[in-house]
């Protein structure tokens, strides 16, 4: 089954359009190379197609030798790079090759965004349309199915994930095995091969014990300590899984009211299938204790997914106060605040007093029935 990604109209034009270096960046095995390949089958010109696990091309693009680089791209109109995290100093030779040839339509695909939106964007600084392509988003599903088969399908979204390569499996045991090759394939290959680790343990350890506190507050401090690292070495581990879009932050909102929580952030994932690998648990929903704090993850990310999918830009948290009231989910936008309570089944009426007293009562509880309001629509 082919899925329109959302994102798919903005980068055909902007490639088309806006005269800039157009870059996709997402994990791995998210789509990109085909959603990129679709957006260039649609337009008019001569294509150059470079797959940088290709060595030929790695020398020569990183050479910043525009009179080598100009006799593999003259006479193409578009120039498609995939996998460009391959390749280093890619930044400033996209640089060197746009200011020289500002027609040539460039479009870079990438899996990392610690390689792609640093050593690329950087040196292109106002020359780049940069684009995230994230795991299927439920949004881009129902095009194709109605909300109530959507509705049907949470518990096997909520186990399996939503990779796209999930969607052509069809029983339970061929979706676990295909979670499980990508997560032992894919899930480390980033951060290995593009820093300083080179052991894959040290990283599953701490995802471990991320996966088994989705929906808390993490201390880094007892992170470091069950896994015997400095507090300093977990913060530069987290940074290289969110960059590696394995986990993603979510910290706490105040307006410096004394007795709000802002220290701690909760850490979530992008894709639940991965978190239930890691953890190596794909029971059904009735036969877990994790059911509420996987549905609060599966809906933040579905509905950060969502609004990054429409370039709608808010800034995200939850909410806690030391004498325990709390708020799952908490939007920014223009100064004004939206508060989300996440619940599988049970409906909260409204939001805790203190936040009703210092923020107002712009409240929505989130369940099992109503979720498509919120990240569908």
């Amino acid at each position: 089954m082919t899925i329109n990604r959302t994102i798919t109209d903005s980068v055909k034009k902007s490639l088309l359009n806006d005269e800039k270096v157009v870059i996709i960046y997402g994990a791995r095995q998210t789509g990109k190379t085909t959603m990129a390949n679709n957006i260039l089958n649609s337009i008019n010109g001569k294509i150059l197609r470079i797959n940088a696990d290709e060595e030929k091309y790695i020398e020569l693009l990183s050479s910043r030798d525009y009179s080598r680089m100009q006799l593999l791209i003259e006479g193409y109109d578009v120039l498609f790079i995939d996998e460009a995290q391959r390749i280093p100093d890619l930044g400033i030779n996209l640089k060197i090759i746009h200011d020289n040839t500002p027609k040539l339509k460039i479009l870079v695909t990438g899996s990392s965004s610690f390689d792609i939106a640093n050593t690329v964007n950087e040196p292109l600084t106002g020359r780049t349309s940069t684009y995230k392509l994230h795991p299927i988003s439920l949004h881009e599903l129902k095009d194709k199915n109605s909300v109530f088969e959507l509705q049907n399908r949470l518990e096997e979204f909520m186990t399996y994930g939503l990779y796209p390569a999930l969607l052509k499996y069809k029983n339970a045991n061929d979706k676990e095995r295909y979670i499980i090759e990508l997560s032992n394939s894919y899930l480390y290959k980033d951060i290995l091969e593009l820093s300083s680790i080179r052991n894959a343990s040290q990283i599953n350890k701490l995802l471990k014990l991320l996966a088994f506190q989705i929906g808390s507050e993490v201390s880094i401090n007892e992170l470091a300590q069950n896994i015997g690292m400095s507090q300093e070495t977990v913060n530069n581990y987290i940074d290289l899984l969110e960059k590696s879009f394995i986990v993603f932050r979510l910290s706490g909102f105040s307006k410096n009211l004394r007795k709000e929580i802002t220290k701690r952030d909760k850490i979530l994932f992008w894709d639940l299938g991965v978190r239930n690998c890691i953890i190596n648990n794909f029971a059904p929903l009735d036969m877990r204790n994790d059911v509420g704090a996987m549905w609060e993850n599966f809906i933040i990310a579905e509905r950060i997914k969502y609004l990054s999918n429409i370039n709608k830009n808010v800034s995200s948290y939850f909410w806690r106060t030391y004498t325990g009231a709390e708020v799952d989910y908490v939007e920014e936008k223009n100064g004004i605040l939206t508060a989300f309570e996440i619940k599988y089944k049970k409906t909260r009426k409204k939001a805790p007093q203190a936040w009703i007293e210092n923020y107002g009562n712009n409240f929505h509880c989130i369940t099992h029935d109503n979720f498509w309001e919120y990240i569908m629509k």
